[in-house]
């Protein structure tokens, strides 16, 4: 006999945690940044220019930190 009860509850009070909702609240914020700053950018990478859109730019150096950020946590 199984002593698990079903509250009947489980439907959207289960899939909105504060974390979800957070995570789609930050989604959010990301595509408004994303959309608007489409407009190209000259970055210098060392000698050659390059022209991208301006969330590229900014795109790149957050994800190397991201990744450099993991890598350091990972390894203590």
């Amino acid at each position: 006999m199984s002593t698990h009860r079903r509250t009947g509850d489980g439907g959207a009070r289960g899939f909105l945690t504060p974390g979800r909702v957070l995570v789609l609240l930050l989604l959010a914020a990301t595509l408004v940044f994303v959309f608007q700053n489409t407009e190209q950018t000259e970055v210098r990478l060392l000698f050659p220019i390059v022209t991208m859109p301006l969330w590229v730019a900014l795109l790149i150096p957050g994800v190397i930190g991201l990744l450099s950020g993991m890598y350091l946590v990972r390894r203590r």
